[in-house]
């Protein structure tokens, strides 16, 4: 667990469905994090100052009516540097817009995020700038074989599933399916340009119900000269066009075609965790780039991945386990979870992609046996 912060440094608050990884990446930085999220779990509460829960659930999302008065108590009697924003918050442009009047955030404003999030403007956006982009349409399709169901503003990957006669539906939108592999990029923005931090490969973790469930990414030791370049002009149009400051995501399908841009992610993403590093923590570039300040980045000579790791079946009283350094978000003994929660994240390194995440597979089977009471 990093160990930078001081009690005497500045705070900084973290909003978002989990800010685990965003509380770690404040103490790297040298920050103390103070927290709201909706799991408060074991990992959280040692590395927070001081952790309360967000208003709403993971059903109905975050309540946006009540964020300011709960940003308002976990603050009492500080000066917080500036409030974060991860996930949970692209559905919620106007709850930014009101944080943004009463406290110093720090990462996209309500305006940016709309830019982004909402499917029409970004494909014309996208259109208007030269990058591929998958159609989408509101009305159903006539070929529904080829398209899938999204959400606009979800995350996590549980909210999009194959068309198959989906009626229209507010907030709901139909994307041409385009095969091929997912490559995800993070960058930081400057509100005029992006740089890129890194690339990685995302792989899903798919039930019945949720198909496309995000299950992790390896973060990629080498990539293409080429193709970075030509997504970073893309990257970099659609920063200044959209104004993104901070850590963001854009999430791609490569395949025989090339690159297809399906999403930008206006906040600090999932891989966070992979890619920050004690000699350039990426904290600190998303406060400094929210300011318009120059920054560093990490620079990386091997691979690292991560995996969220799901109870398979229902778990009635979750037992109590020695967690290995190598897991975070890690699951309280006591909790009764039902199939398809999350456990806990693993980590593992390697000299390539491929080395990190067969380390990862024996790590999470290691782990299941465990907490399933299976001795061998």
């Amino acid at each position: 667990m990093p160990a930078r912060s001081q009690n005497n440094s500045k705070a900084v608050v973290i909003a978002a469905i989990s800010g685990r990884a965003l509380a770690t990446a404040a103490r790297r930085a040298g920050y103390r994090a103070l927290v709201a999220d909706m799991f408060c779990d074991a990992d959280t509460m040692e590395l927070a100052d001081r952790a309360i829960r967000l208003p709403g659930n993971l059903h109905s999302g975050i309540d946006g009516t009540r964020m300011i008065d709960t940003l308002t108590e976990l603050t009492e009697g500080e000066e917080p540097l500036a409030i974060v924003c991860g996930s949970g918050f692209e559905r919620l442009p106007g709850t930014l817009d009101r944080i943004a009047r009463n406290f110093p955030l720090a990462g996209n404003s309500g305006d940016a995020v709309r830019r982004v999030k909402d499917p029409e403007t970004f494909a014309a956006d996208c259109a208007a700038l030269g990058i591929p982009h998958p159609e989408l349409r509101r009305e159903p399709p006539a070929d529904p074989e080829n398209w899938l169901v999204k959400t606009a503003g979800a995350a996590g990957g549980t909210h999009i599933h194959r068309a198959t006669g989906d009626a229209t539906k507010a907030g709901r939108y139909f994307q041409r399916f385009i095969p091929g592999k997912s490559i995800s990029a993070l960058f930081v923005g400057d509100g005029s340009s992006a740089r890129i931090v890194g690339f990685s490969r995302q792989f899903l973790s798919p039930t019945a119900s949720a198909p496309y469930r995000y299950g992790g990414a390896v973060r990629l030791r080498r990539f293409d000269r080429k193709d970075a370049a030509m997504i970073g002009s893309w990257l970099n149009a659609l920063t200044a066009r959209a104004g993104l400051v901070g850590l963001c995501s854009a999430d791609f399908i490569r395949n025989e075609n090339g690159y297809h841009l399906l999403e930008i992610n206006p906040r600090p993403g999932a891989t966070l965790d992979i890619f920050d590093t004690d000699e350039a923590p990426l904290m600190e570039a998303h406060l400094r780039a929210s300011r318009g300040e120059s920054h560093r980045l990490p620079g990386f000579s091997d691979c690292m991945a991560s995996m969220i790791a799901y109870a398979e079946k229902p778990i009635p009283s979750f037992p109590q386990m020695a967690w290995p350094e190598w897991v975070a978000d890690r699951q309280s003994a006591g909790s009764r979870l039902d199939a398809g929660d999350p456990v806990c994240t693993i980590f593992a390194n390697g000299p390539s992609a491929h080395v990190a995440q067969h380390a990862l597979n024996r790590r999470v089977r290691e782990l299941q046996r465990q907490w399933a009471g299976d001795p061998s």
